[in-house]
């Protein structure tokens, strides 16, 4: 049981989801829809714990939903997009006329007179 919050605390400094981190969601809406459940009884049917019980019973519905969609992307961290940029960068050609850096200052130069002459 100890393992468990231990495991709990250490995901919150990760990226993504894991199971710790799901289960607890799912203990926590499961305790909050059994409290409004119960107070639905007790007050005969109050309304506005009806309503507070739909709200959570929706949320929980989409807060499953959404952690089903991060589970299908798959998310990449920095270093994994610095790796591929890097990559992509040696597969290109470098002209012999001009560096990149001043043909990318010469593109947004031009980009920027662009801009300017539409908004006028």
């Amino acid at each position: 049981m100890a393992n468990f919050f231990v495991a709990l605390w250490e995901s919150i400094f990760q990226p993504g989801t894991t199971p710790q981190l799901i289960i607890a969601t799912h203990l926590s809406f499961a305790a909050l829809v059994a409290t409004l459940g119960w107070l639905i009884f007790a007050t005969s049917g109050n309304i506005h714990f009806i309503a507070l019980f739909s709200i959570s019973i929706c949320l929980w519905l989409a807060v499953t939903w959404f952690v089903q969609e991060l589970n299908h992307v798959k998310l990449s961290d920095n270093r994994t997009i610095e790796s591929e940029s890097k990559a992509e960068e040696e597969k290109r050609p470098v002209t012999a006329s001009s560096s990149s850096a001043e043909t990318a200052s010469l593109t947004s130069s031009k980009k920027a007179s662009q801009l300017r002459s539409r908004k006028v």
